[in-house]
C-alpha cells in the first residue's frame, strides 16, 4: 500500500496541461490498474515469449478502441510489473477487458484497480 501511495503522490506532481478549475466540476474518471507478478510464473521461456506477444497485442488493441489511454512496464524489477489507464465507464468494464489479456489470464499477472481523477484534457509532457 505504501507503494502505491508514494507511486501516486509522484504520478499527480508531473506537470499537466489542462483549464484552470478549481471546483472540480471539470475532473474525469479513469481506472488506474497496477500490474503485479501473478501466482503462475512457472511457464517455460517460450510460452513466457507467446503470452508476452499476446499481452501486447491486446494492449494495442484496447488502445485502437479507446478503452486504454496509458500502458507501460516499470522500469525497476519489484512486484508491480506495469500500470493501464482505462478509460471506461465502470469497473466492472476494467475487469472484463483484463479478461481478455493473456498474461492475467495465464496467471503470470495479476493487477489491483483504483478508480482515479483527473481533470479533463489533462496530458503527460
Amino acid at each position: 500500500m505504501k507503494q502505491l501511495l508514494v507511486f501516486l503522490m509522484v504520478i499527480l506532481s508531473v506537470p499537466v496541461l489542462a483549464q484552470d478549475k478549481s471546483d472540480g466540476s471539470d475532473l474525469k474518471q479513469y481506472f488506474m490498474v497496477i500490474l503485479t507478478k501473478g501466482p503462475n510464473r512457472t511457464q517455460d521461456s517460450l510460452t513466457v515469449q507467446k503470452i508476452q506477444k499476446a499481452h501486447l497485442e491486446n494492449i494495442g488493441r484496447l488502445h485502437k478502441e479507446g478503452k486504454i489511454d496509458l500502458a507501460g512496464p516499470f522500469a525497476d524489477d519489484t512486484d508491480w510489473r506495469g500500470v493501464f489507464v482505462f478509460n471506461v465507464e465502470t469497473q466492472e468494464e476494467v475487469e472484463k477487458l483484463l479478461q481478455t489479456d493473456e498474461a492475467i489470464h495465464s496467471g503470470r499477472l495479476s493487477y489491483i484497480i483504483h478508480p482515479w481523477l483527473t481533470q479533463k484534457g489533462s496530458v503527460l509532457r
